[in-house]
C-alpha cells in the first residue's frame, strides 16, 4: 500500500534530494526532474540511470520465477519460516512507535506478519513479487538496495531475512552501508542469513539429509524446488568472523547473536514435509494425450513456440500443490494448524538447546551507535 507517511521517509534514490513533491502520476524530484510512478500499491522508487554488475535472479527472471514461487497467497508463520519470524520477534522486540525497514522483503511476508506491532511497516525490494497481503497491508517501495529511497535516520529498526548469502561482498558492504544509513542513532538492525561454516553437530545433522537421499532415489519426492531458490546462494561472508567484520565496516555494532544448528529443523525439512508434500501432492493420473502446440497454431517463430510448451518441473509442481492444499485448512485453532505450530516449536528447539554452538545459520542484532 502508499501511505502519506512513506511520502514522509523519502529521498530521491539518483540524486539523493529530499526536494520531492507528490502529483497524480508520482513522487517528483525538484533537483533532477525524476518522476517515480505509483504502481498498484506500491511506489517505483528504483534509482534512474545507474548501473550495477549485479543483478539479482528476482529481478532478472522475476516472470520465469512468479508461478514457481507461489507468492501472492500467505500462509501463517509456520515451519521453518515461523521460526525465523518467532526469532524476529524475540531479538527485535518491536514496538508500537516503531518505523521499521524490511530491506530485500522478497513477498514481504515477515512484514505482513509484523506490522500489527508497529507504527509503520515499510517494505523495499527490487522484484515485485509483492504477496497480496502485503500490497494491501504494508507500505511497499520497489527499491535498491544499495541506494535506498530514504532519508537518513528515519527507521527505529530494520531486518534482512535469508538476504545476505545471495551478494558478493562489495554489494554486501554498500547493502549496510545503507541500512545504516537509514537508521537512526540506536536504532538496530537484525539479520538472518548463513556462512560456509558447518555446525559442531553436523555429522547428527546429515543422518536426516541422507535418509531424506534414500527417499529421493526411491522416486517419493525431489528438493528441485529448493535447488532453484538456493541456485544463486553466494555466500561471500564465509565465516563468523566475516560477518562480524561486515557488520563493522558499516559502522554497525553486534549487541546479540543467536546459532542456528538445525538438528530437528533438518529431519522436518528433509524427512517429515517432504513425505508430507509427497502424498498431499499427488494428482490423479490420466491418459497421456497429445497436446496441442498452440504457439506453433497461431504462427509464433520456434522459439517462442519452444517458451510456450515449457511446464513447471513435476516435483516442484507436486510441492506447490501440497502447499495450496495445506493453506486452505490452515485457519488458526484448526487441527492442521496446531500440528504444524507443533512441528515449528520442535523446530524452534535448534535455537534454545544449541543456539550458542557456533555453526553456519545465524541470527545476529546489530545497532547504531549513538
Amino acid at each position: 500500500m502508499i501511505t502519506n507517511e512513506l511520502y514522509g521517509l523519502l529521498q530521491c534514490p539518483t540524486c539523493h534530494s529530499r526536494a520531492l513533491y507528490v502529483l497524480d502520476d508520482g513522487v517528483h524530484c525538484a533537483s533532477c526532474a525524476t518522476i517515480y510512478p505509483l504502481r498498484e500499491g506500491y511506489l517505483d522508487l528504483m534509482p534512474r540511470g545507474t548501473h550495477y554488475d549485479y543483478v539479482s535472479k528476482y529481478v532478472t527472471d522475476e516472470t520465469e520465477l512468479a508461478e514457481e514461487l507461489d507468492y501472492r497467497e500467505l500462509a501463517p508463520p509456520l515451519l521453518a519460516a515461523g521460526v525465523r519470524d518467532r526469532a524476529l520477534r524475540r531479538l527485535l522486540r518491536f514496538r508500537p512507535t516503531d518505523v521499521v525497514l524490511d530491506n530485500g522483503c522478497g513477498t514481504a511476508k515477515h512484514a505482513v506478519w509484523n506490522a500489527d506491532q508497529v507504527h509503520l511497516m515499510v517494505g523495499s525490494d527490487p522484484a515485485t513479487l509483492f504477496a497480496d497481503r502485503a500490497v494491501a497491508e504494508v507500505a511497499l517501495a520497489q527499491a535498491d538496495s544499495r541506494s535506498l529511497p530514504f532519508a537518513e535516520g528515519t527507521f527505529d529498526k530494520a531486518f534482512a531475512i535469508d538476504i545476505l548469502e545471495h551478494f558478493p561482498l562489495e554489494v554486501i558492504d554498500a547493502y549496510l552501508a545503507e541500512t545504516a544509513r537509514v537508521l537512526r542513532p540506536g536504532g538496530r538492525m537484525l539479520a538472518f542469513s548463513n556462512t560456509r561454516e558447518m555446525s559442531p553437530i553436523q555429522p547428527i545433522i546429515n543422518l536426516s539429509r541422507r535418509l531424506g537421499r534414500l527417499f529421493v532415489r526411491a522416486g517419493l519426492y525431489d528438493f528441485s524446488r529448493e535447488a532453484r531458490r538456493k541456485s544463486d546462494h553466494i555466500k561471500a561472508l564465509e565465516t563468523w568472523e566475516d560477518v562480524v567484520a561486515a557488520f563493522e565496516r558499516a559502522g554497525l555494532r553486534p549487541v546479540k547473536v543467536v546459532f542456528w544448528n538445525s538438528l530437528f529443523t533438518t529431519f522436518v525439512e528433509h524427512v517429515v514435509m517432504k513425505l508430507g508434500e509427497a502424498v498431499l501432492g499427488r494428482t490423479a493420473k490420466k491418459p497421456s494425450q497429445p497436446q496441442p502446440n498452440v504457439a506453433e497454431e497461431a504462427g509464433l517463430d520456434p522459439y517462442l513456440s519452444s517458451l510456450a510448451t515449457q511446464t513447471t518441473p513435476e516435483g516442484t509442481a507436486r510441492e506447490i500443490r501440497a502447499r495450496q492444499r495445506v493453506r486452505s485448512h490452515l485457519r488458526p485453532g484448526s487441527l492442521v494448524y496446531r500440528a504444524l505450530l507443533v512441528i515449528t516449536l520442535v523446530m524452534e528447539l535448534d535455537l534454545w538447546l544449541f543456539g550458542w554452538m557456533r555453526c553456519g545459520s545465524y541470527f545476529i542484532v546489530v545497532e547504531k551507535p549513538r
